[in-house]
């Protein structure tokens, strides 16, 4: 039987026809804008108010308002409890949520199209009668405080926390998360001058996809928007971001992890730049996808990682380039090595043209797809409508993407991949990676995972001649995923060898191949849990009565962190 078909890919099928809906739009007379794409196939509704005010307009002492300021619209109005409003919402069959980003506050609902007016009800409600109400605030604050903990514990957090503070200096787009202090911090009234300051009518825009008329939203936002007065839209002057000549290194140390979380970061554009589509294009080359150059390069070459990607973080004020990797700790040099080798290529070669298709007929291919349904094409109107983008942008978004040229590419490359003066975080064990990546940045610091500066270096203790006595009684917490694990660990200590147990609510365990160089120890713990024999990864170091350190456990993602005095 022949089958020599298999050994060619199948012809690409013909393009699918994709035609944005019709379009209504009005505005009230308090200045609120409103879009109407009716769709009468299904008895649903789907609705966005976006306001161009987010995170970044906070005020500057008090981050983290606008994000408590959304969460909290719906825990309590003038005429319902955050219980009633929840009650009131799922009797309608439907939705109704706020969030904010760094730059737009969206609500959004979904209903079916016979509750209609209810939920625009609802909706006022929430957006024109909110009361902030003090013991949900407290309950907001302790939830954030304990999620907090818990994003600290994991890597992808660290990483993305010091990339910011890096790139984007005092800019907002600097502060990944407000800190626990200032989540304690927060205050009702500060959340209702946020409300006030940025949730203005001639601010915002609503959206509305389905089973609705142009004439009926109007109808329904004039009954019950009627009292949304217009204000004066926020304004707002932002630090400088800052400007890098050569290469910066900064390492989040994570004592026992067996990884290495990399980011290489640079300014690059706006969403509103002419030459987005072929930056879109250039990086869905090199790093977007599966089939991307990253990704065949880190993963199926050299087996690293289980992915390696870049991305367009395309924000209002000021955008960034990114790629990115989690890789095995023994490989962080190597890894690195292949990733400058990408970011130089793409800059130096220019693209192939099978390559280059293949690139714009996925991002041309899989755009219709995103708006199939009232919520993908909801969610792509409103995008276009807050970023200032062009009216005709969803129609010629396809024509866009395929006449980007291999020219084109190399160009946005070179202007916006600059990996000579390019920010490199890695979130790992720095005595286990710093040897192995020096050589890629003149200037390397080294933090906790506080963003505190750590005086490091990875031989710092191979010329202390004695080493620190850590015999006896410790009592210890261990992080387990933000709960607090007591543990008892009793060390037996001769010379720079260690033995000893460790005793938990989970088990027991045998300290084995204990050694002390300095004020650092490392051991093994077997412990039996659920009949099974665990080897458990210990390693800390001692400054005076205390100790600090990790445990990495086999069944666990990442290691545990611990603290510990003596009894």
């Amino acid at each position: 039987m022949n089958e020599d078909f298999r050994k060619s890919p199948p012809e690409a099928l013909s393009a699918v026809p994709f035609n944005i809906p019709q379009t209504v739009a009005f505005e009230l007379e308090n200045g609120l804008k409103a879009v109407v794409i009716e769709d009468r196939r299904f008895p649903t509704i789907n609705i966005r108010v976006g306001f161009r005010f987010g995170d970044i307009d906070d005020p500057n002492d008090g981050t983290g308002v606008n994000s408590a300021m959304s969460s909290m619209l719906t825990e309590g109005t003038e005429h319902y409890s955050s219980r009633e409003l929840a009650e009131k919402i799922d009797s309608l069959g439907g939705s109704l949520s706020v969030g904010s980003g760094f730059d737009n506050t969206v609500l959004r609902a979904s209903m079916l199209s016979p509750h209609f007016s209810k939920m625009v009800g609802l909706m006022s409600e929430v957006l024109l009668r909110p009361t902030f109400p003090k013991k949900e605030l407290e309950l907001y604050k302790q939830n954030a405080i304990e999620g907090l903990k818990y994003q600290r514990s994991q890597p992808d957090f660290l990483a993305d926390e010091m990339v910011a503070a890096t790139v984007y200096g005092d800019h907002p787009y600097g502060t990944n998360s407000p800190s626990e202090s200032q989540f304690g911090a927060l205050k009702q009234d500060q959340l209702v001058d946020s409300w006030r300051r940025g949730l203005v009518p001639n601010n915002a825009l609503v959206v509305a996809v389905g089973d609705v008329s142009a004439d009926e939203l109007r109808a329904k936002l004039e009954e019950h928007f009627a009292g949304w007065k217009k204000g004066k839209e926020p304004e707002r002057e932002f630090a400088d971001i800052p400007v890098y000549e050569r290469r910066l290194m900064k390492i989040v140390d994570r004592p026992g992890s067996t990884q290495a979380n990399i980011v290489l970061s640079n300014i690059a554009i706006e969403r509103t730049s002419p030459d987005y589509f072929d930056f879109l294009l250039m990086n869905q080359v090199l790093g977007a996808g599966a089939s991307s150059r990253l990704f065949m390069n880190l993963r199926e070459e050299k087996g690293y990682t289980y992915g390696a990607y870049s991305r367009i973080y395309a924000r209002r004020h000021a955008g960034a380039f990114e790629a990115t990797s989690e890789v095995r700790s023994a490989v962080t040099g190597e890894s690195l090595k292949e990733f400058f080798f990408e970011l130089n290529r793409i800059r130096d070669d220019v693209v192939g043209e099978d390559e280059l298709n293949d690139a714009k007929n996925f991002l041309a291919g899989v755009f219709p797809i995103r708006a199939e349904t009232q919520g993908g094409l909801i969610g792509l109107v409103v995008s276009q409508l807050l970023q200032g983008l062009p009216e005709d942008y969803l129609e010629t978004y396809r024509d866009r993407v395929r006449a980007v040229t291999a020219e084109d590419v190399q160009r946005v490359a070179r202007k916006y991949i600059h990996p000579e003066k390019v920010s490199v975080v890695i979130v790992g064990d720095a005595e286990d990676i710093l040897d192995q990546v020096k050589s890629f940045a003149d200037e390397i610091s080294v933090y906790d995972a506080f963003g505190n500066e750590k005086d490091f270096s990875g031989d710092q203790d191979a010329n202390v001649s004695e080493p620190v006595d850590i015999s006896g009684e410790w009592s210890v917490l261990v992080d387990a995923q933000g709960q607090e694990l007591p543990v008892t660990i009793q060390f037996k200590q001769t010379g720079t060898e260690i033995t000893g147990k460790m005793q938990s609510m989970l088990g027991d365990g045998a300290i084995e191949s204990g050694v002390v160089t300095g004020a650092k120890f490392s051991a093994t713990v077997l412990s039996d849990f659920q009949g099974q024999e665990l080897a458990l990864r210990m390693k800390g170091s001692k400054e005076g009565d205390s100790i600090t350190g990790t445990l990495t456990v086999p069944m666990m993602p990442e290691p545990l962190s611990f603290t510990g005095t003596k009894k």
